[in-house]
């Protein structure tokens, strides 16, 4: 450990010296598969190589020149719904077709249980554009005229502690701040919440090594569900740094208590439901220094119960040799393999299903995934929006490319993270790097 985080350091410091010179730094070995393995029901999962130093693929953000925007398919138009924005992450409609924006990033107290490799993350993010002060604001954007572009826009709610996940559930607010719970009294039409939150319940948040935090309604009454990713890589903080972490929880509001509903979940992120079926799906993250192949994050179904097998396994009995097992039980019982693999390190995070979507009817019974892109595998992987077909309920097919590109010689323009399908059946993607909200719609 104490000779991969110095030379972490030691190329952490080089690209810092370069500066804007370097787009793209490289260290480590490349690939042996296509970056298409890693994908789908069935991804190839070659034999696990702990490295002694992790790759990395960093790529410099650069943002957007005048006048240039992402990529899309023919029969396609995409505009910019909001510019200017301070590190803008994740999204949420409200249901008079008000838009807020979580503009924020990790807490100050962010940091991994092991020092160096916390300035190792902090040089990281720096240089690929996520090393920004948390605004910790929410702001509400609103299309008065209809244009796709936002006329109004409004701080919603300010003062927020690295908020992330939002829901109007039964007249209130919520917030999932980086360590709490909070609410507010929601009437329909603000423009602006002036009134004292009210702390719901703590969330897990010391390190807070992965400190983002989603809300979703749950499926019993008068409960949510909470993502709380872990702290660590596989569990090399010890099992105590990871309580209640790796998961999604239940957060009955009644009791204000936390329960596991589906553990073993590297870093959970966006969560929907299928429109016909009803069944919960998150993407998640999956670990890393396994090399440029390996493991693959995903996106699946989640029941009550389900344990996916982290940190000792990956892709359902998949035994990852780092883990220290005296320190960590295994599991009593086989872990949940995932339902769709969507790439190494593509750091998927934003999900919505486009089925209430006006999007072309060939693209209205599926899954977007938004793919933040990757900082330690080369050659990179994700930096887009990808939609993946399902058919009664299930994947069907390959994933095709809806937003792209995000990634360029000269650097990363921009980097999705949150997804919706808003009021008016158009698709927005928050570009936290771009500092840009992007509205994707069917030409007319």
């Amino acid at each position: 450990m104490k000779f991969r985080t110095i030379a972490l350091v030691l190329f952490i410091v080089v690209l810092a010296t370069l500066g804007g010179i370097v787009a793209t730094a490289f260290y480590g070995e490349s690939a042996d598969l296509p970056a298409e393995a890693g994908y789908g029901g069935q991804p190839k999962l070659p034999p696990p190589e702990t490295q002694r130093v992790p790759t990395l693929g960093l790529v410099k953000a650069v943002g957007w020149p005048a006048g240039e925007s992402p990529t899309v398919p023919e029969g396609f138009s995409i505009t910019a719904f909001a510019t200017g924005l301070d590190h803008p992450r994740w999204l949420y409609s409200l249901p008079n077709g008000d838009v807020l924006v979580a503009e924020t990033n990790a807490p100050a107290e962010s940091r991994h249980c092991n020092a160096l490799l916390s300035v190792v993350g902090g040089r990281i993010m720096d240089y690929v554009g996520a090393g920004v002060t948390s605004a910790d604001r929410i702001t509400l954007l609103r299309d008065t005229d209809g244009d796709g572009v936002a006329d109004v826009r409004q701080p919603f709610l300010t003062d927020l502690h690295s908020p992330f996940g939002m829901l109007l559930h039964e007249g209130h607010f919520y917030v999932a701040n980086a360590n709490a719970v909070i609410r507010f009294p929601y009437t329909e039409d603000v423009t602006a919440i002036d009134a004292a939150g009210e702390h719901v319940v703590d969330l897990p948040s010391e390190l807070n090594h992965h400190w983002t935090k989603n809300l979703f309604a749950g499926e019993r009454e008068n409960t949510l569900l909470v993502t709380v990713g872990s702290n660590s890589n596989v569990g090399e903080c010890g099992r105590e740094a990871e309580m209640n972490r790796a998961a999604i929880l239940e957060l009955d509001l009644t009791t204000r208590e936390l329960r596991p509903f589906a553990t073993g979940l590297r870093n959970p992120n966006g969560l929907d439901r299928h429109p016909v079926t009803g069944a919960l799906w998150t993407s998640v993250n999956e670990r890393d220094e396994l090399g440029s192949d390996l493991v693959p994050d995903y996106v699946t179904a989640v029941r009550r119960g389900d344990d996916f097998g982290w940190p000792h396994f990956y892709y359902g009995n998949v035994v990852d040799p780092r883990v220290d097992t005296a320190g960590w039980p295994a599991p009593g019982k086989p872990a949940r393999r995932p339902d769709y693999a969507v790439g190494a390190h593509t750091a998927a995070l934003g999900i919505a299903f486009t089925h209430r979507s006006a999007l072309p009817e060939n693209w209205r019974s599926g899954l977007l995934v938004a793919q933040h892109g990757s900082w330690n595998r080369r050659p990179p992987s994700g930096y887009k929006v990808i939609y993946i077909p399902f058919t009664h309920g299930r994947p069907a097919g390959p994933p095709r490319d809806l937003v792209s590109g995000f990634l360029m010689q000269d650097g990363a323009r921009g980097r999705p993270v949150g997804v919706i399908v808003d009021g008016t059946g158009g698709l927005l993607v928050a570009d936290d790097a771009g500092n840009t909200i992007w509205r994707v719609a069917a030409r007319q």
